[in-house]
């Protein structure tokens, strides 16, 4: 007798709590408790790894796209660590791949025999439409493809942003340095007064 009491309690007990949970949203509702379509997702996290600060400077960059980046483990803890540099990298297209070259990547101080090469070349990954259309025009006279920085997304994946560049003449870079010492002037200025 005691169980069939029991048992019926519980059903009770879960329709009281369904319907409960019903009349609750409806009173949210009433309240204007609804999400306003205007408010925005938090912007994705990224950790930033290197950045190619040259690039700016000595290249036109004309486009650029995000690519991933194929790694041991041990390349995984030293970029975690901040030991990549991309000042003299560059990207080559071999056998209808894209290869990061020339990126040094220090050694893991932990991973003892099982250690990488510092500057072996690492394959990028990108879909087969993209790479038609940046290796085509990698082979345009005068362009070239460069990184320009590697980070982590929000996952933890290691991901490379590829640049289209055109390099830049020794005049062009002098109109670089003028117009960035005039912006400076300018803020200077409107800091004071």
């Amino acid at each position: 007798m005691r169980t069939m009491s029991k048992s019926k309690t519980k059903s009770h007990k879960t329709s009281l709590t369904a319907a409960g949970r019903k009349e609750a949203d409806t009173k949210a509702k009433k309240k204007g408790g609804k999400k306003s379509k205007s408010a925005k997702a938090p912007a994705p996290v990224t950790t930033p790894v290197a950045e190619n600060r040259k690039a700016k400077f000595r290249y036109e960059i004309l486009d650029s796209i995000e690519c991933g980046i194929m790694l041991r483990g041990s390349e995984v803890k030293s970029m975690r660590e901040g030991k990549l540099s991309l000042d003299e990298a560059h990207i080559r297209v071999t056998d209808g791949e894209l290869w990061l070259v020339n990126a040094d990547l220090a050694q893991y101080s932990n991973a003892g025999l099982w250690n990488h090469d510092p500057r072996r070349a690492r394959k990028l990954l990108v879909h087969q439409k993209e790479f038609n259309k940046f290796a085509g025009r990698a082979h345009e006279r005068g362009l070239t493809l460069i990184p320009l920085r590697v980070y982590f997304n929000d996952r933890g994946i290691a991901k490379c942003v590829m640049g289209l560049v055109k390099g830049k003449k020794l005049h062009d870079k002098r109109e670089t340095i003028k117009k960035r010492d005039t912006d400076r002037g300018l803020q200077r200025a409107m800091r004071r007064g």
